[in-house]
């Protein structure tokens, strides 16, 4: 399989985050990427650069002004707090009669969803290389590619449309599928990563032509909390185009399997010409930050029930955290899907 991969990516050098009230290191860490590039080049996938794409595929699915924040957030803090200081917030946001303010503090809590965004010198560039990646990704499966798979880091689906949040900066999912959209009437994203991709509902959920299904821990305990409950379903036109499929914290292979069925499911029914899959592993049991245990036959499993579907697909990668199986997990899957 093809796999579009930049090392620009490697620019983006997050150190830190806040988690349950303590500033601890960050897991989304360069070399998580390059466990999964060096394994995939055993596994004798293809590395490729992404084109050189501009902003208009950011741009058709973010906001124009948190685009143009995060392009010089790192220099406008370097210039308030200084060089050293690191790019993270301290208040956020909350209300219909909240405005988007002037200063760097404000702007900073405005722009992002947690304490997990830090921005660094390299950020905006690993971001937007990981943004070409899955540009890439989808416009060769739209030229008639079978699968093609985007090692996006920073990873995306968190983000949303103007919005970072949860290691995310610039949703990657949306943005291939937007990019497939060009091409194909119908287009499908199928989330596997263990936390929801809130970033890429929000951003889809008042449309019909694109259908998000989501398996994830129960949201009511895990991560973002807030969406991926199985009542949250669409708006408008896209009311019903919007699957949620929680199971239960600490899971398995059993309780992940049986979600992708319906995932799965709910995806025939919608009938699309084309998929994105945000390839999330952060649910192996050998993840180090991880609570659930889905093996390595799961993966294999729900890779080659994927493969069922017979869909071109654009793959994103989305969690996994640095293991020494980690790039060995994610080049089964590929090796199935490809």
């Amino acid at each position: 399989m093809q796999v579009v991969w930049s090392a620009t990516q490697l620019a983006h050098r997050e150190t830190r985050f806040v988690r349950s009230g303590e500033i601890v290191p960050s897991p989304e860490t360069a070399e998580r990427a390059t466990f999964i590039r060096d394994a995939l080049v055993r596994h004798s996938h293809s590395l490729i650069e992404p084109r050189e794409i501009g902003l208009a595929p950011i741009l058709a699915v973010h906001d124009a002004d948190f685009v143009s924040f995060l392009q010089g957030a790192r220099s406008g803090w370097s210039a308030f707090a200084g060089p050293e200081a690191a790019v993270m917030p301290n208040v956020h946001p909350r209300g219909p009669d909240a405005r988007r303010p002037s200063g760097p503090v404000g702007q900073l809590g405005w722009y992002t969803g947690d304490m997990a965004c830090e921005i660094t010198d390299g950020t905006w560039q690993a971001a937007c290389a990981a943004a070409q990646g899955a540009t890439t990704a989808a416009q060769l499966v739209a030229e008639g590619a079978r699968s093609v798979y985007a090692l996006c880091r920073p990873p995306g689906h968190h983000a949303g449309s103007d919005r970072a949040m949860g290691f995310c900066y610039l949703n990657n999912a949306a943005i291939a599928a937007q990019e497939l959209r060009r091409s194909f009437d119908r287009v499908a994203i199928l989330d596997v990563d263990v936390h929801h991709g809130n970033g890429t509902q929000e951003i889809f959920y008042g449309r019909g032509d694109v259908y998000f299904a989501s398996i994830h821990g129960d949201p009511d305990q895990y991560y973002p909390f807030y969406w991926g409950y199985a009542d949250q379903a669409g708006e408008g036109e896209g009311l019903g185009a919007t699957l949620n499929v929680p199971f239960p914290v600490g899971s398995g292979d059993g309780p992940f399997l049986d979600a992708l069925a319906t995932a799965l499911a709910g995806i025939r029914r919608f009938a699309p010409q084309a998929l994105v899959l945000s390839l999330g592993v952060d649910a192996s049991i050998h993840d180090p930050h991880g609570r659930h245990a889905v093996s390595d036959a799961g993966f294999r499993q729900m890779a080659a029930l994927i493969a069922g579907l017979e869909l071109p697909t654009a793959i994103v990668q989305e969690g996994g955290y640095a293991s020494a199986e980690l790039g060995e997990t994610v080049a089964d899957i590929l090796d199935i899907l490809g």
